[in-house]
């Protein structure tokens, strides 16, 4: 019988009156990331309806005409913001792009501010107008969802529960909704989205409309991770990797193309990239460093460059 990957209620952690189920919650967290790098988190308490809300607007853009959507794709920009069409982003040495389209919602800064350079404003498209209130309003609540998460992972590895607050609280993140077309094609060379690891600290996927999602397991085994639907997915990325020195494992994750009729079915899919501050800069954290993980990354790198590295690499610049 194939492992599960657990699912934990994040509640058990909010909950101020019962400090032993605290403790075992971030237990528990820790455990899962070291061994799996994924879990899924339950009782977040982000409305259904803003969920359903944003799905649907979303839907609704990746319904427009190609010409429409293409008004949106900034030439040059990496996709860092706005429309990203077919066959541009490929995964970390495969032959073959990924079969999908996307869009990016980044962080509102002030444009005075000194991340402005790097962080460029949102577009919004004016046909789906109700796209920004819910693009937006589902940013932030799994971007406070994401902070949640990163307070108890800092307690299971003895930092200040607070560690990451002014770390990430002008991170440049990414809500990204994707569309995967239906497969209509006999041969396809590529699964909907091919093996990688995430860049950033830690990912929040939220809503997958079907099955596909697959783990590696450290046993080498592909393990299918479809949540339930008040469940979001939550992973390490690569940053959370090098500044844990792998004490949290960013693990190489896929999403397949589903057998038979299935695959004639469009797969919507929203991750949050949760990012530190352009600035910050990842160096190997001095409580995951001991004689038995020596430290892997004695080189320090700021997340910005870290992430144009990153960007290269899978020819989204």
């Amino acid at each position: 019988m194939t492992a599960r990957i657990p699912t934990l209620d994040i509640r058990r952690y909010s909950d101020p009156s019962s400090s032993s189920d605290r403790a075992a919650f971030v237990a528990e967290l820790g455990a899962a990331y070291r061994e799996w790098g994924f879990a899924g988190i339950r009782g977040h308490g982000i409305p259904q309806e803003l969920i359903d809300g944003a799905y649907e607007a979303f839907r609704r853009f990746f319904a427009l005409p190609a010409e429409t959507k293409l008004k949106y794709h900034v030439k040059g920009g990496g996709g860092a913001r706005g429309y990203t069409p077919f066959g541009v982003e490929t995964a970390k040495d495969s032959k073959y792009p990924d079969l999908k389209e996307f869009w990016h919602v980044g962080r509102e800064i002030p444009r005075d501010s000194k991340y402005a350079d790097v962080m460029a404003p949102n577009l919004w498209p004016e046909e789906v107008p109700e796209f920004h209130r819910y693009g937006y309003g589902l940013f932030e609540a799994l971007d406070g969802l994401g902070s949640r998460v990163l307070r108890a992972l800092a307690l299971h590895i003895d930092l200040p529960e607070t560690y990451f607050e002014d770390k990430t609280n002008f991170g440049n993140s990414i809500l990204r909704p994707i569309h995967y077309p239906p497969i209509t094609a006999p041969e396809v060379p590529n699964v909907r989205a091919g093996a990688h690891e995430d860049i950033n600290l830690i990912t929040l996927l939220v809503g997958a409309s079907a099955q596909g999602l697959e783990v590696l397991s450290r046993k080498g085994e592909w393990v299918p991770f479809t949540a339930d639907a008040d469940t979001i997915v939550v992973n390490i990325g690569d940053m959370l990797q090098r500044l844990t020195n792998h004490v949290y494992p960013s693990t190489t994750h896929r999403v397949t193309n589903p057998p038979g009729e299935a695959a004639r079915q469009p797969r919507y899919s929203v991750p949050f990239f949760l990012h530190p501050n352009p600035d910050f800069l990842i160096a190997s954290l001095p409580s995951c460093i001991s004689a038995d993980n020596p430290d892997r990354y004695p080189q320090p790198i700021t997340a910005h460059d870290y992430l144009q590295e990153r960007l290269r690499e899978i020819k989204l610049i």
